[in-house]
């Protein structure tokens, strides 16, 4: 073989002979059109080297008529055992090279037509080999480490010893290039982080410099504006522009200089994510208010050099900055006149880019589901009444909690659904003067009656009656002491509702709008109008800032105005549903049913899977919801195995349920038996048994499976045909036909919380760096979306696995990472790893290698989270989606009722095939900024990897890379 020595993995360059002129000419096309080389040097038609940059391949001409004979034997002879024997096991040695799109060059071959050998097949390759026009086997692979073979038979040694292999130490590795490495679709860093060195076009402003991009928080504080702010200036290093950060709201916009107006690093914000409030300053301006406020605010942005501002705040910080837009042509005319700035910084600075991010625990603005903040302070809110109901019980007290919320009942009314409060006043929908009091004191005392012995009422701090007085919890105090004769207690939160660090959800929401709000002003030209970063169920969006501003104050003059209507009319509809459901499940069985009996029906509830954060609260609103309806609720204990083994189902009572909402795990039992592993026969036999009317499924993929089979069994089964609703609830989020389950926020914070733990531990000690192992199965969600949270300097998913390049980059990464740590908050380092990731590799195992290959710079530790991730009570985001799903699923199997009698009156003709009789069992989940039901024979036929029990499409993958590129993280693969 003319090949002077065997490429393998760190070999930078290699050189080949051809024997005759004509094979030197079809060497070069062929290794030019394959390999995609183009000649950088040429001698005559003695030598040519082909390179892409990364491959550097020489080719030399000598003619020799017997060694040209020789080759040209070896090309006809593995031509002709192409399709019987392996070529490498006749040949010394082979050339192959590393590449990440084999398919391309397997094509290539095809159109080249040339023979070729592919393994482990056609339809999904690994090493694809060919035979050179010289004789020489050569091979490409998508494995991460190419390989050569050595002699089986020493067939050509002559031919290899008759030349010398050429290598410079300054050539790049021989290897063709992944085309999903970061480094090639764009220039890197030679060191951490990886950053782009060139801008791009919205990256820069009318001179051709690197546009400058400020953050700036206002207003009051709210956990995750930390967050945000990492990811701004993160973002915005990342796409090539400079980062500034005005400290101290407007205020510091007013006063200026360096002091207040300061350019950040890739550093400056490390670890910000993991504390609350916000590091740089808040503060309410009234300067900024007045029109010199806000020239001086122009001025200083000005001489900072500042093209855009993004603003995380609340309706009036954003008010603020859309003004400060408005009015920016005529400030700097001003300025220009009054000699306070130049003729060139006037021309540069005439348009200022505004975005809004919405920081505020009241989640009250419009247009946005949530704002940052505003389910971190609900959690303490949860956590508050969770603890005073303990002791309530214990004295069988009440107990009246002051929340938050001036013109907003968000924090009361969610709250009051996550703890099954007895009452709550939100200044939406107030009642008459008087005519609460009525009401409250009804509720109540039914449900004393019905046994319970603790009563919370939640009051938002905006309450009021129908005439615009205010109600306060003395005033509640006083009616539940003199009227029913409770001992009540009054527990006001104040600003422990804003303290403490953000939530999993919080930190997500605060970073992906942060990257979102860099991508807008870098999209942004003078005539969009000012951006406001939302979201809308799973969706970030876009939203014009100054209509939803007006919206939002539209709703607090509605309530001022005592339009109550009106203001409940412009609240979005999550919050009007929000409403109706929790008034449906607090009357439960106290009052009259809501539908006659001649629509009333029986539906069971069944847990399938393992537990997870939110099961109870599905189980007891659809329960409460169905008692309201006045259909009968069933409970199917212990899952399918508990019903086919002894008949477990139970009807549900309201007494027996008091305080599920708010319970971790599963009161009603679950397990991973699908209904073929239990007996779906006597499953059958117990359904018609009871004559279910409709089935709420609440788990994971076992419960996706359940589904799966019942709704095939239909055929045979007559007592399978009626409605089935399968409620998605599993930490690792990988139901097909949803982006969120049940459980999988709960198992996010408590992972999250087990990091901050483990990293703080990790700061502690210096130089050291944990590799957190994660449950997840096949899904990598729980890894990414805590990495994303924690600051993770990388994670392992199933879905990439694990490549010992990368692991190596990772190490250096990790090297890096430590020498520029400055502070307590540098020093702590970690990996995540989903189980599933490698299995070969175990987090142990990750450590001691990282460890070693650290030289002892750092070392590393390996750290078992485990059952921690499915247990703890459910988070205030699993119980409110529960409640909103459960009511979701009850009402889509009253609406399919009228299709389902149809076909049970058919019989013998049933028609299962039909979509309108498929799509009645259906997945409800949520697909960006929708709720929808999809058909389980869809999904399960067309979108799901059954055997890795996923979904095809994964949905997460944008917020994988977004994980990685806000810590620095180089890809290799």
């Amino acid at each position: 073989m003319a090949v002077t020595e065997p490429i393998v993995n760190g070999t930078s360059s290699v050189s080949i002979n051809a024997y005759s002129k004509d094979t030197f000419t079809k060497a070069t096309e062929f290794y030019s059109k394959f390999l995609g080389l183009d000649a950088v040097s040429k001698d005559k038609d003695n030598c040519i080297v082909l390179s892409n940059g990364l491959i550097s391949l020489k080719i030399n001409h000598t003619e020799d008529p017997a060694k040209h004979t020789a080759s040209q034997q070896q090309l006809t002879r593995l031509a002709a055992i192409a399709n019987t024997q392996d070529w490498r096991s006749h040949v010394a040695q082979s050339l192959v090279f590393n590449t990440n799109d084999i398919v391309s060059l397997q094509n290539a071959l095809k159109s080249l037509q040339f023979p070729s050998q592919v393994y482990p097949s056609t339809l999904l390759p690994m090493e694809v080999y060919t035979i050179d026009p010289l004789g020489n086997v050569v091979g490409v692979t998508s494995t991460k480490n190419a390989v050569s073979t050595k002699p089986t038979q020493d067939v050509l040694t002559a031919v290899t010893n008759s030349s010398t292999a050429t290598r410079s130490p300054s050539q790049q590795p021989t290897r063709v290039h992944s085309l999903t490495d970061l480094s090639y679709k764009m220039n890197t860093t030679d060191s951490y982080p990886s950053l782009p060195k060139e801008s791009s076009s919205a990256s820069t402003n009318v001179n051709g410099d690197k546009k400058s991009i400020a953050v700036m928080t206002s207003g009051g504080d709210a956990p995750g504006m930390n967050s945000n702010v990492r990811a701004i200036v993160r973002s915005t290093l990342f796409k090539g522009c400079r980062a500034f950060v005005v400290m101290e709201g407007y205020e510091g916009l007013v006063k200026g200089g360096p002091e207040y107006i300061k350019e950040f690093n890739w550093e400056d914000v490390r670890g910000l994510s993991t504390e609350g409030g916000t590091n740089i300053g808040t503060a309410r301006c009234l300067e900024f208010r007045q029109r010199e406020g806000r020239l001086l605010g122009a001025q200083h942005l000005i001489e900072a050099g500042v093209d855009a501002l993004i603003v995380c705040g609340g309706d009036g910080s954003l008010t603020g900055a859309d003004l400060f837009r408005s009015e920016w042509p005529s400030l700097i005319d001003e300025l220009l006149k009054t000699n306070r700035i130049s003729n060139e910084q006037y021309t540069r600075y005439q348009h200022l880019n505004i975005c809004g991010t919405v920081g505020s625990i009241d989640n009250d603005m419009s247009t946005t589901d949530a704002t940052i903040g505003a389910y971190s302070a609900l959690d303490r809110i949860c956590q508050a009444i969770d603890y005073v109901e303990a002791t309530a019980n214990s004295h069988s007290r009440a107990f009246v909690v002051e929340v938050m919320g001036r013109n907003c009942g968000w924090l009361a009314l969610l709250a009051g659904i996550a703890t099954s409060a007895d009452y709550i006043f939100i200044p939406e929908k107030p009642a008459s003067n008087g005519e609460w009091e009525d009401q409250m004191c009804n509720i109540v005392s039914k449900h004393r009656s019905k046994g319970k012995r603790t009563t919370i009422v939640i009051v938002a701090e905006g309450a009021i009656d129908a005439d615009l007085t205010p109600i306060t919890p003395s005033d509640v105090h006083k009616v539940l002491c003199d009227r029913l004769g409770l001992d009540t207690r009054i527990t006001t939160l104040g600003h422990v509702q804003r303290g403490g660090t953000a939530v999993a959800y919080d930190r997500m929401l605060a970073t992906l709008q942060g990257v979102e709000a860099v991508n807008a002003v870098l999209d942004s030209t003078p005539e969009t109008p000012s951006p406001l970063i939302a979201i809308n169920e799973n969706k970030i969006t876009r939203k014009p800032l100054m209509e939803s501003v007006q919206l939002t104050k539209d709703v607090a003059d509605a309530i001022h105005s005592k339009d109550f209507k009106k203001a409940m009319s412009l609240r979005d509809t999550e919050f009007v549903e929000h409403l109706k459901n929790y008034m449906a499940i607090n009357t439960a069985d106290h009052v009259e049913p809501k539908l006659p009996v001649g629509k009333r029906l029986k539906i069971a509830i069944v847990n399938v899977g393992a537990p997870a954060g939110g099961i109870n609260s599905a189980v007891y609103s659809m329960a409460t919801y169905c008692m309201s309806q006045g259909h009968k609720p069933y409970a199917i204990y212990n899952g399918w195995s508990g019903l086919a083994r002894h008949e477990s189902v139970r009807s549900l009572n309201w007494k027996d349920m008091i305080g599920w909402q708010s319970r971790g795990g599963s009161e009603i039992g679950t397990n991973r038996v699908t209904p073929k592993d239990a007996d779906i026969g006597m499953i059958a036999y117990y359904f018609q048994k009871y004559q279910f009317d409709g089935l709420v499924i609440v788990g994971g993929f076992e419960a996706f499976e359940s589904l799966h089979q019942l709704e095939k069994a239909r055929d045979s089964y007559p007592a399978f045909r009626i409605p089935m609703v399968l409620i998605p609830a599993t930490l690792s989020n990988n139901v097909p036909g949803t982006e969120y389950s049940l459980g999988s926020d709960t198992a996010l914070n408590a992972l999250m919380k087990y990091c901050d733990i483990v990293k703080q531990s990790a700061a502690s000690t210096r130089g050291r760096a944990f590799v957190v192992d994660v449950q997840g199965g096949n899904s990598g969600y729980l890894a990414t979306c805590a990495a994303l949270c924690v600051g993770a300097q990388a994670s392992y998913v199933p879905e990439e696995g694990i490549s010992l390049d990368q692991l190596q980059q990772d190490i250096v990464n990790l090297g890096e990472a430590f020498d520029r740590s400055e502070g307590r908050n540098g020093f702590g380092k970690l990996i995540l790893k989903t189980t599933n990731a490698s299995k070969a590799l175990s987090a142990d195992d990750l450590a001691n290698i990282i460890t070693d290959e650290a030289k002892g710079k750092f070392d590393c530790k390996p750290a078992y989270p485990g059952h921690v991730q499915q247990g703890g009570l459910p988070s205030p985001i699993d119980r409110s989606r529960a409640t909103r799903f459960a009511i979701r699923a009850v009402d889509f199997i009253e609406e399919s009722q009228e299709v389902m009698a149809k076909s049970r009156a058919a019989n013998e003709s049933f028609d299962g095939q039909s979509k309108e009789v498929e799509n009645t069992a259906a997945v409800l989940g949520v697909k960006g900024s929708h709720i929808k039901f999809t058909g389980i024979r869809q999904l399960y036929d067309f979108e799901t990897e059954i055997e890795k029990r996923m979904p095809k499409v994964i949905h997460w993958k944008n917020t994988r890379a977004i994980a990685d590129h806000l810590v620095g993280r180089k890809r290799v693969d």
